[in-house]
C-alpha cells in the first residue's frame, strides 16, 4: 500500500505525540514508590499501577488486537485484569478490588507498556500501511485523549490515597514544578450577560469526545457570571458563619451527604488543632484562622486567595445559596466563556454547573466500541466545565464536559457564582 505524502506526515505528528503522552504518564508516576503505586483507597479511585496499565490495555484492546496484522496480547489475562467497563469486550477484575492486585508487579506493568508502545509505534510507522489510515487515526487519538483524562485521575486518586495517611506526605517535591492553585484577585465583580440564543457544543476542526456534540442552539435568559472563582478566603467565611450547620443553605440530599460524612469543610482543609499537622511536620500559623491545606506538595497553610478545591457539588450549591447566588448552568459558564474581563476559566478547578449530565438534542454515541465511552453514564452526574490544575495542557476546550456524581469531592473541583438579572 503507498501512502500520500500528507498521510505520512500525519502518522509522523501523531507518533510524536504518542510517545510525548505515554511518557507523561511515567513521569507523573515517578516520584511515587511501588507500594505507593498499588494502593486504592475508596472503590471510586483507582491505584497508580491500574492507571499505567488500563491506558496501556485501551491500546491493545480498542487499536492493536483489531487493527495490526500479526500482533499478540502481551498477556491475554491483562484483557481481564485492565478492563474498566467495556461490556463489549468482555468480563473484568471488579473496580472494588482493583487494589488487591499486587501481581503483576510494576515492573511487569512497565514492560507491558514497553511492549504496547513499540507495536503502536511500529503501527504509526508504517502510516498505517496494515489498515486504513481513516480507522487507525481516530482510534490513536481518543486514545491519547483518554490517557490524558487518566493523568488527571492519576493524580486525585493518589492525592485522595496519601490524605488518608497520618502522616500527609507530599506527592512530589516541592522544588518541582509547581502543581498548584494559583492566586487570584480578592475582588470579585460581576459580568452581566444579555441571554438570547446561542451556539454551544464543539464545532470546528480538532478533536472533542461524543458528549460536546452536536453544536446545537440553547436560549439563556439574561444573567450575571463571577469574574473569579470562589477562593479559599470566601469559603472560609461561609464556614466561619456556620455553613455546614445550616440546612436552610442546602439541598435535601447534600445535607444529608453532610450528616452522614461528618463534614466541616473541604476535603483536604485541616484545622488548626487536627493532630494530623503535628505528622505531617507543619506547625499551625496564625493565618486564616490557622487553615492548612493538603495537596500534591504536601501540607501548606491556606492561601486565602487560592480558588477553593475538593468541594461536592453538595458544598457548592450550599456556598452559592450563602452567598445570595447560584451556580451557572454548563450553557451560561460556555456562552461566556471569552467574555472581556472573566477570569480562571480554566487551569484552576473544575467548575460545578447547575446541569445534570444528559444527551445534547440529536447526540449520537462514537461508533464501535467506543460507543461506551461517554452515553451509557448520562444519568445521576453533574455537568463540570473548565480543567484544574491537574489537567493536562491543551486537553480541554470551551465546549468540554467533565462529569462526576454530586457528592464527589476528591477532584480539583471548585466553582464560579452566577445569578438571575
Amino acid at each position: 500500500m503507498t501512502l500520500s505524502r500528507p498521510i505520512t506526515q500525519a502518522a509522523g505528528a501523531l507518533r510524536d505525540r504518542f510517545r510525548e503522552v505515554r511518557a507523561t504518564s511515567l513521569a507523573l508516576a515517578a516520584p511515587l514508590s511501588a507500594e505507593d503505586q498499588c494502593i486504592q483507597s475508596m472503590p471510586d479511585a483507582s491505584p497508580t499501577k491500574w492507571h499505567l496499565a488500563h491506558t496501556t490495555w485501551f491500546f491493545e484492546s480498542v487499536l492493536l488486537q483489531p487493527h495490526a496484522g500479526g500482533y499478540q496480547p502481551f498477556d491475554p489475562r491483562f484483557l481481564y485484569l485492565f478492563n474498566s467497563y467495556y461490556e463489549a469486550l468482555g468480563p473484568r477484575h471488579p473496580r472494588p478490588q482493583r487494589g488487591l492486585l499486587t501481581r503483576p508487579s510494576l515492573d511487569e506493568v512497565h514492560e507491558y507498556r514497553r511492549h504496547v508502545d513499540e507495536a503502536v509505534v511500529a503501527l504509526l510507522e508504517e502510516g498505517g500501511a496494515a489498515a486504513d489510515w481513516s480507522v487507525i487515526e481516530p482510534i490513536v487519538t481518543l486514545g491519547l485523549n483518554h490517557e490524558q483524562q487518566h493523568q488527571e485521575l492519576l493524580l486525585t486518586d493518589i492525592l485522595h490515597a496519601l490524605s488518608c495517611n497520618p502522616m500527609l506526605p507530599a506527592c512530589k517535591s516541592a522544588s518541582g514544578p509547581a502543581l498548584r492553585l494559583a492566586a487570584v484577585p480578592p475582588a470579585m465583580r460581576w459580568i452581566e450577560q444579555h441571554g438570547g440564543v446561542v451556539e454551544v457544543g464543539h464545532a470546528g476542526a480538532g478533536f472533542s469526545f461524543d458528549n460536546e456534540t452536536p453544536r446545537h442552539r440553547a436560549l439563556l435568559q439574561p444573567y450575571a457570571i463571577a469574574d473569579r472563582l470562589v477562593n479559599c478566603g470566601d469559603y472560609a467565611q461561609f464556614i466561619a458563619d456556620g455553613g455546614y450547620q445550616r440546612p436552610e443553605l442546602w439541598l435535601s440530599d447534600g445535607w444529608a451527604a453532610v450528616q452522614a460524612n461528618g463534614w466541616r469543610h473541604p476535603a483536604y482543609w485541616l484545622a488548626q488543632d487536627d493532630p494530623r499537622l503535628r505528622f505531617a511536620g507543619s506547625s499551625a500559623s496564625q493565618n486564616a484562622g490557622g487553615w492548612h491545606v493538603f495537596g500534591l506538595h504536601g501540607v501548606r497553610p491556606m492561601e486565602a486567595e487560592a480558588p477553593v478545591s475538593q468541594l461536592s457539588f453538595y458544598e457548592a450549591a450550599a456556598y452559592a445559596e450563602w452567598a445570595g447566588a447560584r451556580l451557572p448552568t454548563e450553557f451560561e459558564w460556555e456562552a461566556a466563556h471569552d467574555a472581556p474581563g472573566i477570569s480562571q476559566m480554566t487551569g484552576h478547578v473544575w467548575q460545578w454547573t447547575r446541569s445534570s449530565y444528559d444527551p445534547y438534542p440529536g447526540f449520537r454515541p462514537m461508533p464501535g466500541i467506543a460507543a461506551e465511552y461517554n452515553g451509557k453514564f448520562m444519568v445521576g452526574q453533574l455537568v463540570l466545565r473548565g480543567g484544574s490544575v491537574a489537567t493536562p495542557a491543551g486537553h480541554t476546550r470551551p465546549s468540554y464536559r467533565n462529569f462526576f456524581p454530586p457528592a464527589a469531592r476528591w477532584q480539583f473541583s471548585g466553582l464560579r457564582l452566577a445569578k438571575d438579572l
